[in-house]
């Protein structure tokens, strides 16, 4: 595992993350997206979703729980786990079919605990005022990702 910190001045900030994240993203795995609310959690999957190519809105699917995706011959879900009473419930919206599909852009992953796989990703946002750090802990592609992370940082700097 290893760890990396950057700091995102301003959402265009955050959102050149998502797009920088999206060449090196796995074909297939699970990136946790931690943060409180207002953190840029969606920002960030914005971002990435805008790089893949897609046009239309991007909302956290709150209410859904599951927004799916396919972009560039690949497949994306984009899970939002705030309102979720009990982690079994993954199982009941089919979490279980989407394993090994595409790639899980899951926010609130600690309400799916026990349930979801285990990430490949992990970022961390947090506020501070209208910046953001964002703290990535790392078990797959770690090479892949600490390039795009130092190429970004320098950009932002």
């Amino acid at each position: 595992m290893r760890t990396h910190r950057l700091r995102l001045p301003d959402e265009s900030a955050t959102l050149a993350l998502g797009a920088a994240l999206w060449p090196g993203l796995p074909v297939t795995g699970c990136v946790y997206l931690s943060g409180d609310l207002g953190a840029g959690k969606t920002t960030l999957v914005r971002g990435l979703l805008r790089a893949a190519g897609h046009k239309g809105a991007v909302r956290s699917p709150t209410y859904t729980l599951i927004e799916p995706y396919t972009l560039a011959g690949r497949q994306l879900f984009h899970l939002d786990l705030y309102r979720l009473g009990d982690p079994e419930e993954l199982e009941f919206i089919g979490l279980r079919k989407l394993l090994g599909q595409g790639v899980l852009l899951v926010e609130w992953p600690a309400q799916g605990y026990g349930v979801l796989p285990p990430p490949d990703w992990v970022i961390e946002l947090a506020a501070d005022g209208p910046a953001r750090q964002a703290t990535f802990t790392v078990s797959n592609g770690a090479m892949q990702l600490a390039e795009v992370i130092e190429q970004l940082s320098e950009t932002l700097s």
